[in-house]
């Protein structure tokens, strides 16, 4: 699964889907505030990867919105993610890290999986390779470009509702 994972995360580069955008090369993320996510505010469940999922993200705070992610599957825990949206400058960067169930983590001690902003609408918010999508106040989609092999790449849908 960790190695599903990160090819997931590894091949948003220079992918799109019917509801993701890639950072165009030699691009610019255009202005955008804190505000414009502040509804994924919340604690959010669903499904994914044949488990369940739950995300919980912090009000804007400091310049940022942090965020834990969690999938169970078969009753244990296969993996997080920790995260944050901040604020830079005029703009916002979605970066994360994931650790293994025992909290080992995955990427090296000073690295982050970085997804520049590429678009922002009324009830959507375009990162590199994934797509925050406000459905209600108690629903939303995220949108993530993925693939097994390098190849084939596709766009999966995860919905959560509030809890």
């Amino acid at each position: 699964m960790r190695d599903y994972i990160i090819i997931l995360l590894f091949s948003t580069l220079f992918c799109t889907g019917q509801n993701t955008l890639s950072f165009p090369e030699n691009g610019t993320s255009p202005k955008a505030s804190l505000q414009n996510v502040s509804w994924m505010e919340g604690y959010w469940k669903g499904e994914a990867f044949g488990g369940i999922t739950e995300e919980i993200w912090s009000p804007p705070l400091g310049g940022s919105m942090m965020f834990v992610f969690k999938l169970v599957s078969d009753g244990k825990v296969n993996f997080y993610e920790v995260g944050h949206i901040q604020q830079i400058g005029e703009t916002l960067l979605l970066q994360l890290k994931h650790f293994h169930g025992n909290l080992k983590g995955w990427e090296e001690k000073d690295e982050t999986v970085d997804f520049r902003l590429v678009k922002v609408e009324e009830n959507r918010v375009f990162f590199d390779g994934f797509t925050f999508e406000k459905i209600s106040d108690d629903e939303v989609n995220l949108y993530v470009v993925i693939s097994e092999d390098g190849k084939n790449e596709k766009e999966i849908k995860f919905n959560y509702k509030r809890m």
